[in-house]
């Protein structure tokens, strides 16, 4: 499989080594410095792109790999409001397209724990709900892209609260999402239900970004080939009978 790489960052390194690996090859790189290769005859010679750059810049380079008719897999957060047309772009252009705020098998194995734990805490009313997370200074949104996913699938299944906050609040249907940056974490994520008389506590912690890399890679092998929007639920079957 030929891979176009659109940010060439940490992530896009590891994703290079890790797909390399595989056995894949990395048809083209995109970085700040050669944004002008980015054209779709070049995007053509790839069977799939693999975009991890900002939120600022993500609607517009999927929407350049999915105008050029390649299944593109996206990791950047932040951009929420423009997933919808990205979308729309991809059955339009009969490709596919899938974007997951975290490629890590263990997050999306933890994302599942997340909501059954959250359904099962919905009638205990002595317990209140807190999810934090850490990752290093290079990261600019806060809460992660993955804190804000676990604090959704909270609201969806968690009835007693209506909201979540990024600050600390009073509000008895409201939650806190903490966020710290610490140099070199790759990233942790916890979700914690605190009684006066015990926690339960599920934490999530990225020793490196082998994990999400290689969710990545193969997020791109699942897409290759095929037409529709997915999800990494999808990639690893999970709910699948």
């Amino acid at each position: 499989m030929r891979i176009a790489l659109i940010g060439y960052g940490k992530m896009g390194q590891t994703i290079e080594r890790i797909a390399i690996q595989r056995g894949h090859t990395i048809a083209l790189r995109i970085s700040t410095a050669n944004k002008h290769e980015m054209t779709p005859a070049n995007l053509k010679e790839a069977d799939v792109a693999i975009e991890f750059t900002r939120p600022e810049a993500a609607p517009d380079n999927v929407i350049q790999c999915l105008n050029a008719g390649i299944p593109t897999i996206s990791g950047t957060t932040g951009w929420n409001e423009g997933l919808v047309h990205a979308e729309f772009k991809a059955i339009e252009k009969d490709t596919a397209f899938l974007q997951a705020s975290n490629f890590s098998i263990g997050v999306n194995i933890f994302f599942e724990i997340n909501k059954m734990l959250a359904s099962l805490m919905d009638e205990q009313a002595d317990y209140d709900v807190v999810v934090e997370e850490t990752h290093h200074t290079q990261k600019k949104d806060a809460p992660s892209g993955t804190a804000i996913t676990l604090a959704e699938q909270i609201l969806e299944n968690f009835n007693r609260k209506k909201h979540w906050s990024k600050h600390p609040t009073d509000n008895p249907e409201a939650f806190e999402v903490v966020s710290h940056r610490v140099e070199n974490v790759p990233g942790t994520h916890n979700v914690k239900y605190s009684s006066p008389i015990d926690d339960i506590e599920i934490i999530h912690t990225a020793h490196n970004r082998d994990g999400f890399a290689l969710g990545a890679v193969l997020a791109a092998e699942f897409v290759a080939g095929k037409s529709g929007v997915f999800t990494m639920k999808d990639v690893l079957g999970i709910g699948r009978k």
